[in-house]
């Protein structure tokens, strides 16, 4: 398959070298530095002590890359307006595209089954309706990362969870298509666990669980996510927050997995802690703003996470962060 990551960063970067290693041909979306060193010296992954390297077909012009069969964008919901921009080069008549992203995605309402419940106005995702513009619904596969990364150097990622890494996937109307097998089949020979998902907006609500109260949780105080699970000043406000979380999931999605107050938590700062530490722009409206529009749609009190939303907006508007 002809496979184009769109915004490699750390996980695309990943994902691209082991898409590469199994036979397709990839290309990916970078800039800067990183794009430097990958025309250089090709895609390097480490896991653990072993590295992988990988020499890819790399730009900042999707023009130079050509029609691909599927597009994976890893952009941020910040930067996912320049996949508007960029997308015309890369299609062809059945190209699908991969949104794999955090939080609640912009297409959302897009394939939503009917008895799915009245869900608010998520028109703050996409301003100006660029990407609905640019990307029909035929084109849509939904994706959620389970995958921890981190760019060590120019043309160098490292695996941070080699136990777990996948990209689940499921067209936005939860359809059996023939393009996801095909897809799910290459991610599972690259190494990438990606197993069936009946419902895709089960998938991204599960993951949310943790980002909208954990990673912001861990935003506000500057701890890890370990840390955090384990401070005696934090073993009643999690199992609060959590409740409300569980809460508007089970509201949206009944059979949605809720999570445990205890479990295992990785020693790493979440994405968003770490944007706000380098100053980059922060996902608060996918994290914190939609799922908060979620709650009133549903007439839920969410005291705690109303407030944890209240006081990550505000920091992140000291900061010039904002979305809003």
């Amino acid at each position: 398959m002809r496979i184009c990551i769109f915004g490699a960063g750390a996980v695309g970067s990943h994902f691209a070298v082991r898409l590469a290693r199994a036979g397709h041909d990839v290309s990916c979306v970078m800039r800067g530095p990183h794009l430097d060193a990958v025309k250089a010296n090709g895609l390097t992954l480490k896991v653990g002590d072993t590295a992988f390297t990988a020499r890819i077909k790399a730009s900042a012009d999707p023009a130079e890359l050509g029609p691909q069969d599927v597009v994976i964008s890893t952009l941020k919901a910040t930067g996912i307006g320049a996949l508007a921009d960029g997308l015309k080069p890369l299609l062809h008549d059945g190209t699908a595209i991969v949104f794999a992203q955090n939080g609640i995605p912009w297409w959302y309402d897009l394939g939503m089954p009917a008895a799915h419940p009245k869900i608010p106005d998520l028109g703050f995702l996409d301003p100006g309706g660029r990407l609905r513009t640019a990307v029909p619904k035929q084109r849509i596969i939904g994706g959620v990362i389970f995958s921890s990364n981190e760019v060590v150097a120019p043309g160098v990622v490292a695996n941070l969870t080699p136990e777990r890494n996948r990209l689940l996937i499921g067209e936005c109307d939860d359809r059996d298509s023939e393009r996801i097998a095909r897809l799910r089949g290459a991610l599972n020979e690259a190494a990438i666990e990606s197993f069936d998902v009946k419902e895709i907006r089960e998938t991204i609500w599960s993951k949310l669980l943790t980002n909208m109260s954990m990673s912001v949780l861990c935003l506000l105080t500057g701890l890890t996510a370990r840390a955090l699970r384990d401070d005696p000043a934090m073993q009643e406000v999690i199992p609060r927050l959590l409740d409300e979380a569980n809460a508007i999931a089970t509201h949206f999605i009944p059979e949605v997995k809720r999570v445990a107050r205890t479990g295992p938590a990785p020693d790493h700062k979440p994405s968003i802690l770490q944007d706000y530490e380098l100053g980059r722009a922060m996902e608060i409206d996918v994290l914190v703003r939609a799922p908060a529009a979620f709650a009133r749609a549903a007439g839920l009190a969410t005291p705690m996470l109303d407030l944890m939303a209240a006081l990550a907006i505000q920091k992140a508007r000291d900061k010039g962060l904002d979305q809003g």
